[in-house]
């Protein structure tokens, strides 16, 4: 029977229990959000892992991928210009052997968004979302292992060496999809990843014994406690013992078996030997490897700046696409190199450039992208976008389609509340191969 709304009183009507049904009013609207969310079947994807290589403190595109060499020097800079694989298009000459493989990348020259905070630019390119007082949007690493979770025994997302930032965790996601990071950088003397290896006098019998002894008390904890840190730490024990118990797990890890040649062909510094982990990592299994690289904030000095920081990243970037495509790896690890922002078109009273988000360069390969490829393109001075504008909800909706993501898929954040991937962003197919 249907009562009119006036015979209900107020605890009544806090109470659809008074219909029958026994449920709060709250518990409804749960119902009803989860209910209504999108669900979407898969789509093909075109790349099974990423490796994002970003280059904090917001690097200038005028000095690496999108030099204005007809513009004033107070404009261009100092630095010339060299040509690339792709007729007519020039990289900065900060990027000699990184021209030569231009025939495999695809260079959007028309990135673009508000934000001239690093915090802010960097929260955008890492969740293709603007900041929120409201709610901490996860970033793509962890979207791609609550989607896909793990492969082989190994983490589906990695941090090379370290977490670089607040944005590149898990956001309103569990933190059982929280990135593993190495803890220690690949280039050092002695480099030993932390917790990879079990603890000294402890050996495979004695850990099963301990392994089954912490299931027994997570059993009996969870049977009266319900709740998210519960539910990360089991997964983290689970991932842990996976990757222990692995030796071909831990064997991705093991730089040292890399021959000397190809350690060298990378670069024996940061730039080399962290995206030689990342090719490693991405060949034995994980998703994502997201690693840093530099220091790119260059209000004074930029032109060396770049000589003295480019060299080891223009080396590294091109042995690692070559080394991609030479292993048959290349067609299905995207790579992107990002940064928060650009900096300002003209050159400061220091010799160097600010910030500036209202167009910078972002730099894509293999995962089903175009090679020899230039996307959009900044106006004479590199000020705004000339034409063909990506912004950050743009990019990360094209990373996850090739994935097989669909980025306007809800995911349910605290308070059962619906929340889209990406809200708002278009896959750039002009990108696509």
């Amino acid at each position: 029977m249907t009562l009119p709304i006036r015979s209900i009183g107020r605890r009544g009507f806090l109470t659809v229990g008074a219909c029958g049904f026994g449920l709060t009013l709250g518990e409804l609207f749960r119902l009803r959000a989860k209910a209504e969310q999108k669900d979407y079947g898969p789509i093909e994807a075109k790349a099974d892992s990423v490796i994002h290589i970003f280059l904090p403190g917001g690097i200038a595109h005028q000095e690496t991928f999108d030099p204005k060499p007809y513009a004033p020097i107070e404009y261009r800079g100092e630095l010339g210009t060299v040509q690339t694989t792709i007729p007519g298009e020039p990289f900065s000459e900060t990027l000699g052997k990184t021209s030569q493989i231009a025939d495999k990348l695809t260079v959007i020259r028309s990135m673009t968004h508000g934000e001239a905070a690093h915090e802010r630019g960097t929260h955008n390119m890492f969740t293709g979302y603007r900041p929120s007082p409201a709610l901490q949007y996860p970033s793509m690493g962890s979207v791609i292992a609550h989607e896909y979770g793990p492969r082989n025994n190994l983490p589906p997302y990695v941090c090379v060496p370290s977490m670089p930032n607040e944005y590149a965790g898990t956001g309103y996601l569990s933190s059982a999809f929280s990135p593993f990071s190495l803890g220690s950088d690949p280039a050092s003397k002695g480099f030993r990843v932390q917790d990879l290896d079990l603890p000294g006098g402890v050996d495979e019998s004695r850990f099963a014994t301990r392994r089954s002894a912490l299931d027994a008390v997570n059993e009996y904890f969870r049977k009266r406690e319900k709740s998210d840190e519960l539910a990360a730490m089991d997964t983290f024990y689970d991932r842990a013992y996976s990757l222990i118990s692995s030796p071909d797990a831990r064997a991705a890890f093991d730089i040292n078996a890399e021959p000397e040649s190809i350690r060298n062909e990378y670069g024996m510094n940061q730039a080399g030997q962290r995206m030689l982990m990342a090719r490693r990592l991405v060949a034995a299994g994980v998703r994502m490897v997201t690693l840093t690289y530099g220091g790119w904030d260059m209000h004074n000095g930029i032109a060396n700046g770049m000589r003295r920081l480019m060299p080891a990243f223009d080396q590294a970037f091109a042995a690692l696409i070559t080394d991609l495509e030479r292993n048959g790896l290349l067609e299905r690890t995207l790579v992107m190199v990002s940064s928060e922002f650009g900096r300002t078109p003209k050159i400061n009273n220091t010799a160097g450039r600010d910030h500036w988000p209202k167009v910078f360069s972002v730099v894509l390969a293999g995962g089903g992208v175009k090679g020899g490829y230039i996307h959009g393109a900044s106006n004479a001075t590199a000020s705004d976008p000339d034409r063909d504008p990506v912004g950050p909800e743009d990019l990360a909706t094209t990373v996850y389609h090739q994935l097989g993501i669909v980025a306007d898929k809800e995911l349910m954040a605290p308070g059962d509340r619906p929340i889209e991937i990406v809200d708002g962003g278009r896959v750039v197919t002009e990108l696509l191969a």
